[in-house]
């Protein structure tokens, strides 16, 4: 049934031969295929697949029925070799798909290499979209500001000394940063990432999957929620590291005081106003002086 749709759905576009397709696939419900990717993996002559066997898991699934030798296996070991291979096939005017185990190839995941070396051959690319962890927690995470940007950093350093200098990198962030992290190193990512203390983070966990969570809490939290349950060390990690809230900018403390003078007496709201923004207290009282009418001879009862 899937099939039929895949083929209504996306048959009546053109699909060139001798063109590398880069196919994402399900991060983990079977059901988050698009109807375009199942009706390129029908049509390939060649799947190019990270692991053959979880491929052909996989294409079985839906239905999709390829031989041993339709299958090329193509990961982070071979992937230079492979892309040959998969050029002589494009050669032949054959149409090639390739698919990484889980969400989109090249994105901390093989293929980067491979798509190098077809578009150097002279070969075209097209990209199939899909899945992705990076998107579904952003989605959720509510870390993004106005202008949406953010920084995917990928998998950090195995080593712990990289890892700490690479986390001591992401302290003053303004944007937010994707990270992704394996089950056996999680452990080992919340005790790099305890530095940067009360900086919020939203962890994904086994996003897609029966038992997915997504919680957001404190840098310094982290450790001690996976400690809480064991089953929480288990599974993929997309963590969305928020950005840092942004510092006035200078010249900010005439605004902060008029909206504080709306709710608080004129010397609390100059005091606090000045540990907000750090300007001199002085010229603070003497700005909300102004804006409660009050003669600047008056000045010298304020503040020294």
């Amino acid at each position: 049934m899937a099939l039929n749709a895949a083929r209504d759905a996306a048959a009546s576009q053109h699909y060139p031969q001798g063109a590398l397709y880069v196919v994402a696939t399900p991060i983990g419900n079977l059901a988050d295929i698009s109807l375009r990717a199942l009706h390129v993996l029908q049509l390939a002559d060649i799947v190019g697949c990270e692991d053959t066997r979880h491929t052909q898991a996989l294409l079985r699934a839906y239905g999709i029925d390829k031989t041993a030798s339709q299958l090329l296996a193509v990961h982070q070991h071979n992937e230079s070799e492979a892309a040959q291979a998969v050029i002589e096939r494009l050669r032949q005017g054959q149409r090639v798909a390739y698919a990484s185990d889980a969400g989109t190839p090249a994105v901390s995941d093989p293929g980067a290499r491979l798509v190098a070396a077809v578009r150097d051959a002279g070969f075209r690319c097209v990209p199939l979209p899909g899945a992705s962890s990076v998107t579904a927690l952003l989605s959720v995470a509510g870390a993004l500001g106005d202008d949406g940007s953010f920084v995917f950093a990928g998998f950090l350093p195995a080593k712990v000394s990289e890892r700490e200098a690479a986390v001591g990198s992401l302290a003053n962030g303004p944007r937010a940063v994707v990270l992704l992290e394996a089950p056996h190193r999680s452990e080992a990512m919340a005790r790099a990432l305890v530095v940067l203390g009360e900086r919020s983070i939203t962890v994904g966990r086994e996003l897609t999957k029966q038992f997915e969570q997504v919680q957001t809490l404190a840098c310094a939290r982290f450790s001690a929620w996976l400690a809480e349950d064991a089953q929480r060390t288990r599974g993929e990690f997309v963590l969305v590291l928020h950005p840092v809230p942004a510092a006035p900018n200078a010249g900010d403390g005439g605004r902060v005081v008029a909206l504080l003078l709306e709710a608080l007496p004129l010397k609390t709201a100059v005091k606090l106003a000045a540990d907000i923004t750090g300007e001199p207290r002085n010229e603070l009282y003497r700005a909300a002086l102004r804006l409660k009418g009050v003669p600047a001879q008056d000045d010298a009862a304020g503040e020294d």
